[in-house]
This record gives C-alpha cells, sequence and structure tokens, in this order.
C-alpha cells in the first residue's frame, strides 16, 4: 500500500517533474534525491502495483524517513548512497537496463535548513556542519580550518558568485587565525561585516553559504559522475 502520511514539503515544480518522467503504471522510477519523500510519494501514487520506485539519499535522516513512511509499500526499496553511485546502486538492485526514468531534485532541502544542528543555514545558530551525510567525510569548520585564502575565494567565485570574494576570504582566513570557525552565526558575521552591499531580501552570508555548501558536498563532482550514469 502507498503510504498516505501527509507530506511535510511540498516539492517545487512537482507535476512538471512527473509530467516529463512519462510515467505508466508498470514502470521502474530512481529518485535519486529521496529527501523526505516528496517525489517519491507521488510517484508511488501514480504506479500501479507491478510498479516500482528505487529511491536514494545519503542522508541518514533521509533514510529514517523512508522506512516511516514507505516501509510497508513492496514497490519502494530506498539505498542509502550519494546519487554519483547510480549505476552501482541501480545494478544491486537488478535494474540495470531496466530503468524508465531517473529524478533529480539538486540542492539542499528544506528540513536540511529547518534543523540547526546540520548548520546549512545561516539565520538558526548551529555547528557548521553543512554535510548531507554528517557521518561521513569534513564538517565545513574542518574544510575552513585547512583552506586557503586562494582556494576559498576560488570557491566563492566559482559555487557562489560572490562579486566580493576575494573580501570575504581573506576576513574568513584572517578570523580563522585568531581562533576556529565552528558555528554558522560565526560566519555569517564574518562575511556581513564584509560583504559592502546588500542585495534586496537576500542575507549577506547567502553566497558564501551556498559555496561552502557545495565545496564540503563535491554536488558538482556527484553531478558530473550521475550525469553520463543516468544516460547510460
Amino acid at each position: 500500500m502507498t503510504s498516505t502520511a501527509p507530506l511535510s514539503h511540498q516539492p517545487v515544480l512537482l507535476t512538471e517533474a512527473l509530467t516529463a518522467l512519462h510515467l505508466h503504471p508498470g514502470g521502474r522510477y530512481v529518485d535519486a534525491t529521496f529527501g523526505r519523500g516528496g517525489h517519491a510519494a507521488a510517484l508511488l501514487a501514480a504506479l500501479g502495483p507491478e510498479g516500482r520506485v528505487l529511491a536514494l539519499d545519503r542522508d541518514p535522516a533521509a533514510a529514517r524517513c523512508a522506512a516511516e513512511r514507505f516501509g510497508g509499500d513492496a514497490r519502494f526499496s530506498f539505498v542509502r548512497a550519494a546519487f554519483g553511485r547510480l549505476a552501482e546502486v541501480v545494478a544491486e538492485q537488478g535494474w540495470s537496463g531496466r530503468v524508465d526514468g531517473i529524478l533529480l531534485d539538486l540542492g539542499v532541502s528544506s528540513p536540511q535548513l529547518d534543523d540547526p544542528a546540520r548548520g546549512f543555514s545561516f539565520n538558526r545558530d548551529g555547528p557548521l556542519d553543512m554535510r548531507m551525510d554528517p557521518t561521513a567525510g569534513s564538517s565545513a569548520a574542518e574544510w575552513l580550518d585547512r583552506v586557503d585564502e586562494v582556494e576559498l575565494g576560488r570557491v566563492l567565485a566559482e559555487y557562489g558568485e560572490e562579486r566580493f570574494y576575494r573580501r570575504v576570504a581573506r576576513a574568513v582566513v584572517a578570523s580563522l587565525r585568531q581562533a576556529p570557525v565552528a558555528t554558522t552565526q560565526q560566519l555569517a558575521a564574518i562575511v556581513a561585516a564584509t560583504v559592502p552591499t546588500r542585495e534586496p531580501g537576500k542575507h549577506p552570508a547567502t553566497r558564501t553559504f551556498q559555496a561552502i555548501r557545495i565545496a564540503v558536498n563535491d554536488e558538482l563532482g556527484e553531478l558530473r559522475a550521475v550525469l553520463p550514469q543516468a544516460v547510460r
């Protein structure tokens, strides 16, 4: 049976995404960015008894949500993995050559932003983490502690399109020489004191947080890995 649990977050462009997948009732579909299950729920609702949904996510909170929401639906399976491992997971599930559609909803999810303990948001104080999988790799604080000014500036310019990337990089590295930058509000305050202009409606640290998050999670590397796999 399909879960009837209410959606905690309504995916953006849900109808458009489902239309683009050209769903048919007995198809096999991969939701490679499960999040909190909004897309998976819609997929399962549109499929018949023979349809199947395979979901991936590297976030342990997503794994818990998948078990709670869809653990009783035989048409659904979940694998905790980054979507850069798409082909490997599909092969392990015996789906190679049998996938009818793949969905990728890129970026950070609302529940991750809403939880201060995850360290994604500059609006709420918490540990400067930003990892999609907090059990693996280096946190944003650890990454900042070892990055040099030139590399930080490059990340801010390329991943955040931060106009004042040199100033921000210089200020962050200077602060790090005095003491670790361990919380989201510490980093946000450094950026706010450095960026001389404000985009209307945007916190001055928006672009910096985006850039560091992308670097910490190697989001573009994962995307470069998954796209040719998806085509195959």
